[in-house]
């Protein structure tokens, strides 16, 4: 088991990476002990938010026993050591998804928070006017509809939808056609949470910059799966949450170019975002201080900074590895259960399966199987119109992550049909 240090590291092998060996890396996470229902937890809602290892954990609690401050202002100890900490962060944020600058490295509350400030301060810039047309898709998550929505119903802009076809693929041809001398932003989630699906987000983005549209990237599902490099995608904002990458919740981040960030207005005022202040006029700090206004949240930084270090002992070719496996073994049992209808089998597709069964509602269904102690997710899982375009009220959704098992799907597959048999 990886232990936690007062110097708020890991401690890490000589080899570059750690073996991966599944067992072994479940004894980081101390809540996939516990039963649920008297029966082993089998957690499969990795999409809704990740387990935290023991590291992250005791971390979060070292700083609020021993090193508890605010940051920045204090010019005292532990407000010394925890700023060095909570910017420290920012740098592991910055070296893992490879920004130029760490300054390009805004901390935020989450993936919607990031997508709220952009949409607000792009609104106040007047980037986006009366006539202009926004393209999303049709497999974006409510926080990558709904704010473009407001400044639409603001600024009187557009909202075009990328198709997609029934594998749940986005239709390329499509979206190379809604391109147009109105098109002003492309905002595209990277990896579905509901079908999976893994979008070819450099073409995406090579094509939007062909025509000087800039692209915003809803990474939120990808950054716990596969390796980001936001300078080879070429995007120019990326946005992520940090307990879809096995840290803290309440924290995320939104990295941007810095010429890009630079043009935009604060998003909030308050403590920390300004230069000077009088009555007649504020003057506001640099990037990333002009997007964080007030105290933030310290502990969730710090965290995220260690869940960061944590998955850098992996190589993500093993965990993308073990990830297919799952993906694929438990596909292959699930076709074969009557009446069970898998929604979305795109070609290159992460480790999420959304499914009916007739007869059952994903709701009924989700309740019985918790009675085995697995944990699914059932409902829209805020991609409504994605429902509508596959003619469902809600699905159930297994989402594995690299401390799942085989065994453990094997669990879920007898429950599925210990459910269904309930029904018939």
């Amino acid at each position: 088991m990886i232990s936690f240090s007062q110097e708020n590291d890991i401690i890490v092998k000589e080899s570059k990476y750690r073996k991966f060996d599944v067992n072994e890396i479940r004894r980081d996470f101390p809540i996939l002990e516990r039963k649920v229902n008297g029966k082993p937890l089998v957690y499969f809602d990795n999409a809704a938010t990740t387990q935290k290892p023991n590291v992250v954990i005791d971390s979060m609690t070292h700083y609020y026993r021993y090193e508890n401050a605010n940051i920045h202002r204090g010019l005292h100890f532990l407000s010394e050591v925890a700023t060095e900490q909570y910017e420290n962060s920012r740098l592991k944020v910055k070296e893992f998804i490879n920004a130029m600058s760490a300054s390009e490295i805004i901390l935020t509350k989450g993936t919607t928070d990031g997508i709220n400030l952009l949409a607000n301060t792009m609104c106040r810039a007047d980037l986006l006017n009366e006539g202009d047309e926004i393209i999303i898709s049709h497999m974006e998550h409510h926080a990558n509809i709904v704010p473009w929505q407001l400044l639409c119903d603001r600024k009187k802009t557009k909202l075009v939808v990328i198709p997609i076809d029934d594998n749940g693929e986005l239709m390329m041809d499509e979206y190379k056609k809604l391109i147009s001398p109105r098109t002003k932003l492309v905002s595209i989630v990277h990896t579905s949470n509901t079908l999976g699906t893994v979008n070819p987000i450099k073409e995406i983005i090579e094509i939007a910059h062909k025509n000087n549209i800039p692209v915003i990237v809803d990474g939120a599902q990808a950054v716990g799966h596969q390796k980001i490099d936001v300078q080879e995608l070429d995007c120019d904002y990326f946005v992520f949450s940090g307990h879809k990458l096995f840290g803290p919740t309440g924290i995320g981040v939104l990295y941007g170019k810095a010429e890009l960030l630079n043009k935009l207005p604060p998003y909030q005022g308050g403590g920390d975002m300004i230069r000077t202040v009088t009555f007649e006029k504020t003057t506001y700090e640099d990037i990333p201080n002009k997007f964080e206004a007030g105290t933030p949240n310290i502990v969730g930084g710090i965290g995220l900074g260690v869940a960061i270090k944590y998955l850098n002992m992996f190589n993500f070719q093993d965990i993308s590895r073990h990830e297919n496996e799952l993906l694929q073994y438990a596909t292959e049992k699930m076709i074969l259960i009557d009446g069970l209808r898998i929604i979305g089998t795109a070609k290159n597709k992460a480790s999420v399966i959304s499914f009916t069964i007739d007869g059952i509602h994903p709701y009924d269904l989700g309740t019985i199987i918790d009675t085995d102690g697995v944990a699914l997710r059932t409902g829209h899982h805020c991609t409504q119109p994605l429902m509508k375009r596959f003619n469902v009220p809600a699905t159930a959704r297994a989402s594995f992550s690299f401390y799942n098992t085989i065994d453990e799907i094997d669990v879920f597959i007898n429950a599925l049909n210990k459910a269904i048999k309930m029904f018939r």
